[in-house]
Parts: C-alpha cells; sequence; structure tokens
C-alpha cells in the first residue's frame, strides 16, 4: 500500500501540470504496445482469442513489472518509495488536463465552429466534422462527466483496492478499450475482451462518480433521475456519471454520433435540450473539482486506515 503523503503530492502535481508533455509517459507507452499487438494480431482468424490473450498479457505484464519495481526498491530510504508512487500517480491521473482541453473547446467556439470542431475532435473519438454548436459543446461536457470517472475515480478507487501496480494496471485497462473497445468491423473481435474487461474495471467507479457527483451538487433528488438515465448509454456505466451532469445542468446527452464511419444510434439522456452556455461549463468543471477532492480524501484516509 503507498502512503497517504506521496498520493496527496501525486495529486498536487496533476492539480498543477497536468499531463506532462515533453516528459515520456507510461501511458503513451501503452498505446505503443497495444497499437503494435493489434497491428501484427488483429488478422486472419481467431481474432477474438488473439484480442483476449493481448488485453490480459498486457493488464497483467503491468501490474506484475510495477509490483516488482516497488519490491526493488523496498530497502532503499521509504522516501524512494514515496517518490516513485507519487510520480506514478500523477501520471495515472487526468484530470486537470482534460477540464484544460473542455475550457479550451468553449473559447474556440467562441472564435468559430470550425475552431470548436477541431478543438473537441482532441478529446473525442466520434467524428466531428458536422457537429453543430450545441453538439459540439454537448460532446465536451459529456466526455468531461466520462473523464471524472476513467481519468479520476476509477484510478484512485483501485489505487485504493491494488495500490500503484493495480492504479497503473487500470489505465492500461483504460487505454486498451480506448484503442480497440468498438463495436465497429474492425475491432468487434479483437477488441471484444478489452471492452468487457473494461466494464468490470469501471462497474463501481462510474457509479461511485456519479454518487460524488450529487454530493457536491447537493442535488440529492437526482438520485432517481441517474438511476433511470444512467442506463440510456451503449456503455454499462459511462451513462452514470453523464446522467449525474445532464441532472446537474437540467440539460440532454447522447444521441446518435459517427464514430470511424459508422453511424452509433445512443439513446438520449435527459429530456431538456436547452441550449448550453460557457456558464454550465463552469459548473460542470466545479462539480469535477469538488467530487475529485472528495475521492482523494476518501481515498487517503482509507490508505491511512489500513497501513
Amino acid at each position: 500500500m503507498t502512503n497517504p503523503i506521496a498520493l496527496l503530492i501525486g495529486w498536487v502535481f496533476d492539480l498543477i501540470f497536468g499531463d506532462p508533455q515533453r516528459l515520456p509517459h507510461p501511458i503513451v507507452w501503452f498505446g505503443k504496445a497495444i497499437a503494435f499487438c493489434e497491428h501484427k494480431l488483429n488478422k486472419g482468424t481467431h481474432r477474438m482469442l488473439k484480442g483476449a490473450v493481448t488485453a490480459v498479457s498486457l493488464i497483467v505484464s503491468v501490474f506484475i513489472v510495477t509490483w516488482l519495481i516497488r519490491y526493488s526498491i523496498l530497502h532503499l530510504p521509504s522516501s524512494i518509495l514515496h517518490l516513485f508512487d507519487a510520480v506514478i500517480i500523477f501520471y495515472c491521473l487526468a484530470g486537470t488536463t482534460l477540464i484544460r482541453e473542455v475550457r479550451e473547446v468553449f473559447l474556440a467556439l467562441d472564435r468559430s465552429l470550425e475552431a470548436g470542431r477541431a478543438q473537441v475532435g482532441r478529446i473525442v473519438g466520434r467524428d466531428t466534422s458536422e457537429l453543430s454548436a450545441q453538439e459540439v459543446r454537448t460532446a465536451a461536457l459529456e466526455t468531461l462527466a466520462e473523464n471524472l470517472s476513467d481519468g479520476v475515480i476509477a484510478p484512485l478507487f483501485w489505487l485504493a483496492i491494488l495500490g500503484v501496480p493495480g492504479m497503473l494496471a487500470y489505465k492500461m485497462v483504460n487505454t486498451l478499450d480506448s484503442m480497440v473497445g468498438y463495436k465497429t468491423e474492425r475491432y468487434k473481435d479483437f477488441g471484444c475482451w478489452a471492452a468487457h474487461i473494461d466494464d468490470i474495471a469501471n462497474y463501481i467507479p462510474a457509479r461511485l462518480t456519479a454518487l460524488l457527483m450529487i454530493i457536491a451538487s447537493m442535488k440529492m433528488k437526482l438520485f432517481g433521475f441517474v438511476w433511470r438515465n444512467g442506463r440510456n448509454h451503449a456503455s454499462p456505466n459511462s451513462g452514470y456519471p453523464e446522467a449525474a451532469l445532464a441532472g446537474i445542468l437540467n440539460c440532454r446527452f447522447g444521441g446518435p454520433h459517427y464514430y470511424f464511419g459508422e453511424l452509433f444510434d445512443k439513446p438520449y439522456i435527459g429530456e431538456n435540450d436547452r441550449e448550453l452556455t460557457t456558464g454550465d461549463m463552469k459548473k460542470a468543471v466545479r462539480i469535477n473539482r469538488t467530487a475529485e477532492v472528495m475521492m482523494v480524501v476518501l481515498v487517503a484516509l482509507c490508505i491511512w486506515v489500513c497501513q
């Protein structure tokens, strides 16, 4: 188990710096490993089996390697281990960068629709070339809610459960899903296991995220809204944080979108199809940050009690 101080240092680093653009990043390495395996194995027969072996092997390898590194430095001064943990936690958290990107989407829309489409294309997988201004804002806020779960709450959850090796292994799970976990012709077989593993890994964190968002908004009456609308999503998990934010903002998310040239008819989350504003973005960011702080405190207390 890591030290609460290491958690706080890693979180503060993310709060200040966001993703380090000029430093080697393990998620980039994960992406290269996944792309290499997909290029070599996603062909011919038995694609689902090859995808399963790839996903499980990469996830387990990340856990074991991280555990071995931590074990190898246990005999060194404890500050070295705490520093290692803090750096990994810093790399695994993705709250600040996504918030910056979402803010940039709204600023870009103030300049032009094309600028907004280009900016939101940096953070979503859907085709953005034909999106309206309202759809650009909606896409940004949906991603903000989903990223709170995938990029903050879930990594912290797995840190509390399996320590730093589990946290980093979760990032491999999430990276696999983001790269190959699609139901397109190319990925539906090879990425099947990656998608299902991601569903399992995010089942509790997604619902915990929605709970924290509701508490942060102090709108307890939204529990029923989230329960009804959280299931209105192709993903068994993403709908819950999105439903929480839709309820908090009293707006509508979801609907049909193009991914890799294929139309996916997603159900709507919420009913009020009103125009979203910069004020909504600021409120969503405030809710995200409050939920994030609550989760950091909870995990720090959990680590402290377990030591």
